[in-house]
C-alpha cells in the first residue's frame, strides 16, 4: 500500500536498464516498483531502455533498493557514471547475459544429444540436466516477479512449460524449448538495441573535446564542461562543440547532422550555430550560449526519448488488450489440459502437452512491442531529418490532418523583404541612380525595408555616397542630403503632402500594392524621382511544399496579421485561401471554428510566438524554426530545417508509421491465431510455439526498424495515400 501524499515536492529518478527489451518486461518492472511505499508512478520504456520513477523525497526507497529489485527481476542497472555493472548495452552479444545463456543452453543441448547417442542407457537424464541448468536464470526472474505478485510473465510460463514437459517425459523437447527461448530473448535484445542506437547516434554528433580560448591561450577541454560566456575556436573540418554565436570569422556550416538540410549555409559574426554541425571553410571564434546539458543535440535527444516513452492512443489500447489477453489464454490452456481427457479418449499426457504449448504462445510480447517499436522508429527517423515530434500521440494525429493553417511571414515567406522593382520616373535619373540615392539615405537605418534597399544596392555593385542630416519623418519616411540634394523616401499614403501625381503614376502605385508590394518613393522637392518596391517573397520551397500537401489530400490555408491586400496577393501567388489583418486571438478563433464545423483535425504552422494561441488551439501545432526555444518547447512538432516541405513530410511519416503499426499488429495477432489453433489441434508442438512467440517479436521489431530508412519525395506523394518509401 502506498504512503499518503506528503508535503515534500515529488521528484523523478531515471535509470538506464539493460535487458528490458519488450512490453512484457515493461509491465513486469512497473508492477514490481509501483508496489513500493513512497512511489507515486513508474513508467518503463523498452524502446529507450529506461525506467522513470516519480517519488517523494521522504519515505521513498533508496536507489540501491530499486536496483536490487530490478536485478532480482533479471535486469542490470546503469551505474551513476552511465556504465552498466556487468555487460554494457554496447557489448558484443556473446558478452551479454542473454548471449551467455544462449551459449550455455546450446552447448548443454549438444552435449545431451551426444551423450544419448554414446550411452543410450542414460535415457533422458542428460536432457533433464540441460533443462534444469538452462532454466535456472529464467526461474530466478520468474520468482522475482512472483514475489512482486506478478505471476503472468513469460519466464513463469516458460518454467511451467519446461517442468511440465519433464513431468510428462518430454525431456528432449523441454531442453530444446529452453534453448529456443534463450535464442528468442537474445534476438529481441539485439533488435531493441538497434532501435536505441538511433538515439545514441544523435549523442555522438557532439565532439568530446573543444578548444577553449582562455586569456589568449588555447587548451583542449571536455565539451561537456563548456559554460555560457566562454569562447572556443572551431577549426575548418571540426564539429561545433556547443550551441554558440559567431564572434569572429565567416564560414559555410554543414547543418545536416542537426536539421537534415543538405546544402551548407554561410554563417557570419552575430549568427547562431548549433552543436553537432560541421565547420567547412574557415576558423571561427564562437561564444558559448548554452551548456552541454541544454544544447540543441541534448534537447533533441531529451525530446525524442520523452516522445518515445509517451504511448500513442493505439499503443495504450494494445496494452489494455494484452492485459486481458494473457490471463484469458492461460485459462484456455488450463481448460485444454483438463477437459479433453474428461470428455474424450485423449490421454492426459497429450492434453497437458498441448496446454503447455499454448502457455508458451500466451505471452503477448510481439503484440505489445508491435506499436511502440514502430512509433519509436518513426520518431527517430523524423529527428534524424530535422522533424521533431513530441510523442506517439502527436505522431498518430499528424497522419489524420485534413486542413493545415499556415502563418505568412517567416513560414510561407522568407520573413525578410527583398527589392522587386526599381523604377525611374524622370529622364535625368536612371534606375541605378534612384537605387543609389535611396540606399544612401537608408544606409544607417535598421528598418527591414531600408535593409532590403541597401543590400540590393550593394549586390548591384553601386558605390553609395554619404548622406548627411538624415532624419526620420515620423510615420512618413526618412529624409537627408545626398550630394547637395535634399531628398526624401516616403510611403504612398503620405506622398500627396509633397507631390501631385499624374493619373498614370497613381495607377502604377495601386497596381504594385495590389501585387502585395511595399513602396518607398524617392522625392526631391516637389518632384517624384522614382520608386523602389519590396516584397516578402515566398520561400523557395513554398509552392513545392503546398503542392505536396495537396497531393496528400491536405488543404492549406493562410492566416496572417499582415494587411489584407498583401495577404491576398501572396495567397493568390501560392494558390491558397488566405485571411489577413488577424490578431493572434483571431487566428485561434478560425482554428476553433473549423474544428467545430467538422473540417477534420486541424494543424497550425507558425513561428510559435504570435501564433501561440492558434498553435495551442489546433489539434497539432507545428513550429517553424532552426532550433529556437519556441520551436523546441512550444508546439507539438517542430521543423528544424525550417522548410515548408517539412509539413508534408511530417504527415507522410505519420502515415508510413501507422501503416507499419497495422502491419505489425496483423503479423503478431495472425501468427498467434494460427499457432493457437494448430497447437490446440495437436499439429504443432512446444518448440514451434516458442519460435512462434519469440520469432513474431523479432519479426515485428525488424519490420518497425525499416522506418529508420524513411525517405520522402514531395513530387511523388499521392492524394490520400503516401508514397514515402521505407528501406531496410
Amino acid at each position: 500500500m502506498k504512503t499518503s501524499t506528503q508535503a515534500t515536492a515529488p521528484t523523478f529518478l531515471t535509470l538506464r536498464v539493460e535487458g528490458m527489451d519488450c512490453g512484457g518486461c515493461e509491465r513486469k518492472v512497473v508492477s514490481a516498483l509501483e508496489r513500493l511505499d513512497g512511489i507515486e508512478e513508474v513508467t518503463a520504456s523498452s524502446i529507450t531502455g529506461s525506467v522513470k520513477i516519480h517519488h517523494h523525497d521522504h519515505g521513498a526507497p533508496s536507489r540501491k533498493t530499486i536496483e536490487g529489485i530490478l536485478n532480482e527481476l533479471g535486469y542490470q542497472v546503469a551505474s551513476h557514471d552511465g556504465q552498466t555493472h556487468a555487460s554494457g548495452s554496447a557489448s558484443p552479444w556473446w558478452q551479454t547475459a542473454k548471449g551467455r545463456l544462449v551459449i550455455i543452453t546450446g552447448n548443454l543441448l549438444i552435449v545431451a544429444f551426444a551423450l544419448r547417442l554414446a550411452w543410450p542407457a542414460l535415457g533422458n537424464v542428460p536432457f533433464i540436466l540441460a533443462t534444469l541448468v538452462g532454466l535456472m536464470p529464467i526461474a530466478q526472474s520468474a520468482w522475482g516477479a512472483l514475489k512482486m505478485r506478478n505471476p503472468f510473465t513469460i519466464e513463469m510460463l516458460m518454467c511451467i512449460a519446461a517442468l511440465g514437459a519433464l513431468a510428462i517425459n518430454a525431456a528432449a523437447e523441454a531442453a530444446m524449448v529452453v534453448f529456443l527461448f534463450a535464442v528468442g530473448e537474445l534476438l529481441e535484445g539485439v533488435a531493441a538495441s538497434r532501435a536505441r542506437r538511433s538515439i545514441s547516434a544523435l549523442a555522438n554528433l557532439t565532439p568530446s573535446t573543444a578548444r577553449l580560448m582562455d586569456n589568449g591561450h588555447l587548451r583542449d577541454v571536455s565539451a561537456e564542461s563548456l559554460k555560457p560566456g566562454q569562447r572556443v575556436l572551431v577549426r575548418p573540418g571540426d564539429r561545433v562543440p556547443c550551441d554558440g554565436r559567431i564572434l569572429v570569422g565567416t564560414s559555410d556550416i554543414d547543418e545536416s547532422p542537426v536539421n537534415g538540410e543538405s546544402i551548407p549555409r554561410s554563417r557570419a559574426p552575430g549568427d547562431d550555430i548549433f552543436a553537432g554541425t560541421v565547420n567547412l571553410d574557415a576558423a571561427l571564434e564562437v561564444e558559448v550560449t548554452r551548456g552541454a546539458d541544454d544544447n540543441t543535440i541534448a534537447r533533441v535527444i531529451r525530446l525524442v526519448e520523452e516522445a518515445q516513452a509517451a504511448k500513442a492512443p493505439i499503443a495504450r489500447f494494445i496494452d489494455r488488450f494484452a492485459y486481458y489477453y494473457m490471463p484469458a489464454v492461460v485459462l484456455l490452456a488450463l481448460l485444454m489440459a483438463i477437459v479433453p481427457p474428461l470428455v474424450s479418449t485423449m490421454a492426459w499426457s497429450e492434453s497437458i502437452y498441448r496446454a503447455l504449448a499454448l502457455l508458451l504462445i500466451a505471452c503477448p510480447c510481439a503484440l505489445v512491442i508491435s506499436t511502440p517499436a514502430a512509433i519509436a522508429a518513426g520518431l527517430s527517423a523524423g529527428a534524424r531529418r530535422g522533424l521533431l515530434i513530441k510523442g506517439g500521440a502527436v505522431l498518430e494525429q499528424l497522419g489524420k490532418l485534413r486542413l493545415v493553417a499556415l502563418d505568412k511571414t517567416g513560414t510561407l515567406t522568407a520573413g525578410t523583404p527583398r527589392v522587386t522593382d526599381v523604377e525611374s520616373w524622370i529622364a535625368e535619373e536612371d534606375d541605378n541612380s534612384v537605387l543609389r540615392l535611396a540606399a544612401a539615405i537608408e544606409r544607417d537605418s535598421s528598418h527591414p525595408i531600408a535593409t532590403a534597399i541597401v543590400e540590393h544596392a550593394r549586390q548591384s555593385g553601386l558605390n553609395l555616397p554619404t548622406a548627411t542630416g538624415s532624419r526620420a519623418l515620423a510615420g512618413r519616411g526618412v529624409s537627408g542630403q545626398v550630394e547637395g540634394r535634399e531628398l526624401s523616401l516616403m510611403t504612398p499614403r503620405h506622398l500627396h503632402e509633397k507631390v501631385i501625381l499624374e493619373e498614370s503614376l497613381s495607377a502604377r502605385i495601386i497596381a504594385l500594392e495590389e501585387a502585395g508590394k511595399s513602396l518607398a518613393l524617392l522625392v526631391e522637392g516637389e518632384r517624384l524621382l522614382g520608386l523602389i518596391a519590396v516584397r516578402d517573397e515566398p520561400r523557395e520551397d513554398a509552392l513545392e511544399g503546398l503542392a505536396a500537401l495537396s497531393r496528400l489530400g491536405v488543404q492549406a490555408v493562410m492566416l496572417s496579421g499582415d494587411n489584407a491586400r498583401t495577404v491576398a496577393a501572396t495567397g493568390g501567388r501560392l494558390g491558397i485561401e488566405a485571411y489577413g489583418e488577424l490578431m493572434p486571438e483571431d487566428k485561434a478563433a478560425y482554428v476553433r471554428d473549423w474544428q467545430a464545423t467538422g473540417r477534420g483535425p486541424i494543424g497550425k504552422v507558425g513561428d510559435g510566438i504570435n501564433d501561440a494561441p492558434a498553435l495551442a488551439a489546433a489539434d497539432v501545432g507545428i513550429a517553424m524554426g532552426g532550433g529556437t526555444d519556441v520551436a523546441l518547447e512550444t508546439a507539438d512538432a517542430a521543423l528544424l530545417k525550417n522548410r515548408v516541405t517539412g509539413i508534408a513530410e511530417l504527415i507522410d511519416l505519420s502515415r508510413a508509421t501507422l501503416r507499419n503499426v497495422k502491419t505489425n499488429v496483423v503479423l503478431a495477432l495472425g501468427l498467434k491465431a494460427i499457432f493457437l489453433v494448430t497447437t490446440a489441434l495437436g499439429i504443432t508442438g512446444m518448440w514451434i510455439a516458442v519460435m512462434a512467440d519469440t520469432g513474431a517479436t523479432v519479426l515485428v521489431t525488424l519490420n518497425a526498424m525499416r522506418l529508420l530508412g524513411y525517405r520522402f519525395s514531395p513530387s511523388t506523394a499521392l492524394t490520400g495515400l503516401s508514397q514515402g518509401k521505407t528501406t531496410s
